[in-house]
Formats: structure tokens, sequence, C-alpha cells
């Protein structure tokens, strides 16, 4: 039997090929990062989109954009040693005030989190205002209330949050090394120091209640802004772009 011409041979590959051009075409057109059950909506049934999404990874690993995973989903993005390319172009500049920052990180690897014990842990009194810009940002949301005395809110990071600062995971926030290694952390530690394991698991806890269609003025944050607040209150001011 005389072998295939090779333009036959080569028609599964060409398939294939035509698999990722779609992908491409889809991940170039959505505005925001797509889910592997969006994009395999468009193929038949027992597709392995992710076999194709990892595949256009690689074809796009050296290119000027590039195919990447952020919050479960898949997206193109500048490549990182050319980012410094756009900031003209497409960085909008936010100032936080460092309240603000604080309050992030906390959430981030404390997460569900009261305002009280974000003030516990701060050690200075938090105010609305603080959360409030942090809210806009839509980098954190209300999760549910804490089953305590006056239901207080409890607040987690959204996966906007990670989108923005290129995380596929919460687990991959810098952990007690690298915080260390990047000077954020003295070396010099107490005793039984450790860090929190991040979790932003959409379910709520067992000392979490759902929040009721009712105005957020029944608990914490319907308390009046203190003298604690005023630094906080002078920090967000500056903090909308």
């Amino acid at each position: 039997m005389l072998p295939l011409p090779s333009n036959v041979m080569a028609l599964p590959s060409a398939d294939r090929r035509e698999k990722l051009r779609i992908i491409e075409a889809l991940l170039f057109a959505a505005p925001e990062p797509l889910k592997e059950a969006e994009l395999a909506k468009h193929f038949g049934e027992g597709e392995d989109v992710k076999a194709l999404l990892e595949e256009l990874q690689g074809l796009y690993a050296g290119r000027g954009v590039n195919v990447v995973r952020v919050a479960g989903k898949w997206a193109f993005r500048t490549a990182d040693d050319l980012s410094f390319l756009l900031e003209r172009q497409a960085v909008q500049q936010r100032r936080l005030s460092r309240a603000a920052l604080e309050t992030l990180a906390i959430i981030a690897y404390h997460q569900p989190v009261t305002r009280a014990e974000i003030e516990e842990i701060r050690g200075v009194s938090t105010s609305k205002g603080t959360i409030d810009v942090l809210l806009e940002t839509g980098w954190i949301k209300l999760r549910g209330r804490r089953r305590a005395p006056g239901r207080p809110v409890t607040y987690g990071t959204t996966e906007y949050f990670l989108e923005h600062f290129g995380f596929e995971q919460i687990q991959d926030l810098p952990g007690l090394s690298e915080l260390k290694g990047a000077g954020l952390l003295d070396s010099n530690l107490p005793p039984g120091f450790a860090m929190p394991n991040p979790d932003d698991a959409p379910d709520l806890r067992e000392d979490e209640t759902p929040l009721e269609e009712e105005p957020l003025g029944e608990g914490e944050d319907d308390e009046p802004l203190g003298a604690g607040d005023t630094e906080e209150q002078e920090g967000s001011a500056g903090e909308k772009a």
C-alpha cells in the first residue's frame, strides 16, 4: 500500500490549527478573561479545551502578548518584559493611602474578616471611608455577617482582585519567606509568628450568615467616625482615580 501524500497526512494537525485559531479569536475579542467552560461551548462534546489553551499558551510564550491564566480564567496579556512600553497608554495611576493598603492586605490574608478584626490586627481604628474606597475598586466584597453580637459584616476579596494583581488563585499571595526576602517583614520576628493561609472560597463559613436585603446600617458599618478615623479620612480623599 502506497503511503498517503504529505498534504493528506497533515489534515489532522490542520484541523487542530483551526481549533487553536478559534480559541485565539475568542480570547482576543473577549472584553474579560474567559472560563474553559465558556470556550468549550464552541466545540463538540468531549473536546480537550484545556490542552488547546496550553498549546496556544506555548505558541505565544515568546511573543509580545502572552496567553495567561488569571483567577481560573484565560486571557491575552502584554508580556511582562514589555509592559513598560505601554505604561503611558494603559496604566491608570490610583493612589491608595497606607491605611487602605494595610486594610486590603489584612482582608486578603485573613478573609473572611470583620472591620473590628481588621482594627485589632492593625492596632488602630479603620474608617468606613477606607472600606468604601476598596469596595469601589472592586477588589473586596461583602461576604456575609458574623454569628456574633451586632452581626458585623464580613469582607473578602473578589475575582477582580486576582485579575488586577495577576494571581491565578489567592494561595499565590507571597508567603512568609517571600515577604522577608522583599524586606516587607522584619527578619527578627517573635517566636511562634506564622502567616495565615489565605482562602477566598465563596461558600460561607459556619460562623457566617447570608446578607439580608437590608441597609448596612444596623451593624458595625453604621458606627459614627471617631477621633481615630481622622488620619484615614484624609488618606481616602486621594484614593479615587
